[in-house]
Parts: structure tokens; sequence; C-alpha cells
């Protein structure tokens, strides 16, 4: 096949998640169909000045740098500045999803169903009785700006909400308190620029060693049951595709994202959304699209596509 597309595949770089975005670099790397592109793997870490030299070679990145320095819009700004169309969200909607409080301000803003939160600032006081006073004494405390739930803790009682904070302060300036919506986990991959398609809803079902889907759970194999389509009420699953449809669009998401819900009492509330989703082999939308037909080579093609149709207009 004559005039294969470039592709440069970024993973690794520098934050907390860098290992397991060079098992989705690699992952990805491996899926590519040689036959319609021409792949070469870069470690902005190490190759950034490689990277730069040779931007011309390149007709598309393929960002998987998940965490800080790749999925908060600073790697989207620099390739925007060296002219070098990328697959995924902007600078823009990468900063906002990224930055927990601001999302969920934004959510709010279009009628989406988030918990109670208590943002807390390095250096500021702190009244715990305050905080639960307003959220309760089961808290989920997180930094305001990781991914791959890191430093998160779900904490009971007031040594339980001290210790989680000082945890949350180790990664971030500023951290979130958030009520403990006890439910079932759920998450919606969405697909599309202006026209936007869901794929199966998955049930995210941590094993016993796990209280929540924190980072082991998320990428030790076998250690979360995840279950696509999830076995939810139609009514409940339309009303996560619709919600991951919006959560999308108030972000100004372009190309892909997956957005992760509680379900509790019934009621469904969006956690956060991630503009720069997994793909290792444990990655939850390589697996809803299996449940839709594609395989991975498939799903990489759309990505591909999607994203050279969102820069051609």
């Amino acid at each position: 096949m004559k005039n294969k597309i470039r592709i440069a595949v970024l993973a690794g770089g520098w934050s907390g998640e860098r290992e397991v975005s060079l098992k989705s670099g690699k992952t990805v790397y491996a899926a590519l169909n040689r036959e319609r592109y021409e792949v070469t793997m870069y470690d902005p870490r190490d190759a950034l000045e490689v990277l730069t030299q040779r931007r011309a070679e390149i007709d598309l990145a393929f960002i998987l740098l998940h965490g800080k320095f790749g999925e908060d819009g600073r790697v989207q700004g620099m390739l925007d500045v060296l002219h070098i169309p990328f697959v995924g969200s902007g600078v823009l909607a990468s900063a906002m999803a990224m930055n927990k409080r601001i999302a969920k301000d934004i959510f709010r803003g279009v009628g989406l169903r988030v918990a109670e939160e208590v943002a807390l600032n390095r250096g500021e006081r702190l009244s715990v009785d305050r905080l639960m006073d307003k959220l309760g004494a089961s808290v989920v405390i997180k930094p305001v700006s990781e991914g791959s739930s890191i430093g998160i803790s779900i904490a009971y009682g007031r040594e339980e909400i001290l210790e989680g904070i000082q945890k949350a302060f180790q990664y971030d300036e500023e951290v979130m308190a958030e009520e403990y919506l006890d439910g079932r986990e759920i998450t919606c991959c969405v697909l599309g620029n202006r026209v936007l398609e869901t794929l199966p809803v998955v049930e995210i079902v941590p094993d016993a060693a796990h209280s929540f889907f924190d980072y082991e759970a998320k990428y030790k194999p076998g250690a979360t049951n995840e279950i696509c389509p999830a076995p939810i009420a139609p009514s409940l699953a339309e009303e996560a595709s619709s919600c991951a449809k919006r959560a999308h669009r108030a972000l100004n998401c372009s190309v892909w994202s997956r957005s992760d819900m509680i379900i509790r009492d019934e009621t469904l509330y969006l956690l956060e959304t991630n503009t720069i989703p997994g793909m290792t082999e444990t990655s939850l939308f390589p697996l809803a699209a299996r449940r839709a037909g594609m395989t991975l080579s498939d799903l990489l093609d759309r990505l591909i596509s999607l994203s050279l149709q969102h820069y051609r207009g």
C-alpha cells in the first residue's frame, strides 16, 4: 500500500503513570496495521529532541501519555506548536478533564449529577469537623490532577481522613475530598467528534482484596472482574450513555473519551472523564470495543480516522 500514514506513538513520559503509559504504547504499537501505517514509537522523556527534529516526518501522533505532562494538555500544546496533528482532545479539554475540581464545576453547569466535595489547598487551615459535617464520616480523598487512582484513599472517620489528606498532598498541591458513594462502578466509552456514539457499558467489580478500583486493581491481571455489557437495567445503560456523551461535549473533547460513574440506589453519579483512556491488555476501552465487534486494530483505525477528520474540519 502506497502513502502509508506515518504514526508516532508517544508513550512513557514523566508522570506516576509512566509504566502504564509504556504498556499502552507497546500494545498500540504492536496492533497498528503495518499495511496502512508506518509506525515509530517515542518516549518524550528521553526522545523529545528527536521527536522535534522529525516533526515533518509525522502525519499523526497517537498520544498515550497518561497523567501529568501528557493527559493535562501540555504535550498537546507542544504538538500544536510543532504543527503535528494528534489523536484525541486538545489543550483546553485535556486540561479541564485532568483537573477534577474544574471538571466537576463544568459537569454541574450542564446538569450532570456529581458527588459533593470540599477542595483543599496545601497550607490552608483545615477543619475536619466541617468537612465531615458536609460530606459525612466516609470520604474519598484524591489529588485533583492525578490519574489511575494514584494517591486516592477511602477514609472512615477523622484519623483516616487526616491520613488520606496527607497521602494525597504527596502528589498534588490541591486535594479534593468527596462524599463516599457506595455503589456499583461502571464506565462508558465515547467515540466521535460532532456525532458521538458510545460502546457497551462496562461494570467494574474489584476482587475482595481491593476496597475500590485502585491502581493495582486497574492494572494487575485478574484483580478485577470487568463485565461487558454491564448487567444493569436498560434505562440505566441508556442514562450512562447519555451522561458520557454530555460529559464529552461539556469538556469539548475530541475523538474519544471514557467516563466513569457510580450507581447508588439506582441513581447515577458521574465521577470523572478520561481523555486518554488506557490501552493495555487489561484496559476497559479495548474490552468495550471488542463487545461492539471491533478488534483492537479496528479500534485504532477508527481513532485515527476520526482524528484525521477532526483536522480536516
